[in-house]
């Protein structure tokens, strides 16, 4: 028997190649997924379509993470359907520049998408899922959070925060049989990181000589949400080919 069913996991941003991915391979061992897309509904229209088609279930949920109240309202329908035991918070922005001539804007949306957003959505999903007495939280994180990068102040400063947030709610919740950990990936092939990085920079950044794919990173989160997992929690985990 798939070892996620009967269980509901919500996938924040899964209309990006990796939320996809991730989407995918949870329905694939037996969850019922809760898509999450804000500016492109027909993406997870689609995603959902392909998850009925292979035998699974799937749900859309269309909601802006920038947004408190729009949050509020979605995470209540959500729970509607029952307690959520396994969240990916996987949506998250790029508005890249230095610092010195980064705009305000660029700076706060970044941070509101992926360290908002994550309370915006964990915040009301949370006591529910304790509840059930299982869990899994996984916070998607990226290199650029263990190592930094130039020109992306902003992305890193959200997801060094979100790896915090990771190791301090794991230990608010772990006596409930709730984990969270972080995942951070490298250069991952993707529309966004194929027009950053041509092969050239990738094979001289990368140790195995390639970018990683969606695929290999949801093997990552499957694995993390599963029964196996249960004495991991509180972690960072680089899927990065040896950058670090």
């Amino acid at each position: 028997m798939a070892f996620l069913q009967g269980k509901r996991a919500l996938v924040t941003g899964a209309s990006g190649a990796l939320g996809s991915a991730i989407a995918e391979r949870l329905a694939r061992e037996g969850a019922t997924v809760l898509l999450h897309a804000s500016s492109r509904p027909q993406a997870i229209e689609a995603l959902a379509a392909r998850i009925t088609q292979a035998g699974g279930q799937a749900e859309c949920h269309v909601f802006d993470l920038g947004d408190d109240a729009a949050c509020a309202a979605a995470t209540a329908r959500i729970l509607e359907g029952g307690a959520v035991q396994v969240l990916v918070n996987n949506a998250g922005v790029h508005d890249d520049a230095v610092l010195p001539g980064m705009r305000a804007e660029q700076w706060h949306r970044v941070i509101d998408v992926s360290l908002n957003g994550f309370y915006r959505v964990t915040q009301p999903l949370l006591l529910p899922m304790l509840r059930t007495r299982w869990g899994r939280i996984l916070n998607i994180s990226s290199v650029a959070a263990l190592t930094g990068n130039r020109g992306q102040v902003n992305y890193a400063a959200a997801k060094g925060a979100l790896n915090s947030a990771t190791k301090a709610l794991s230990l608010e919740v772990a006596s409930r049989g709730v984990t969270v950990n972080a995942i951070a990936p490298g250069i991952i092939a993707s529309p966004m990181a194929d027009a950053a990085f041509d092969a050239a920079m990738v094979k001289q950044m990368v140790p195995v000589q390639r970018a990683g794919t969606p695929e290999e990173v949801a093997a990552l989160a499957a694995f993390l949400a599963g029964p196996e997992a249960a004495y991991i929690t509180g972690q960072v985990i680089s899927v990065n080919g040896g950058m670090i």
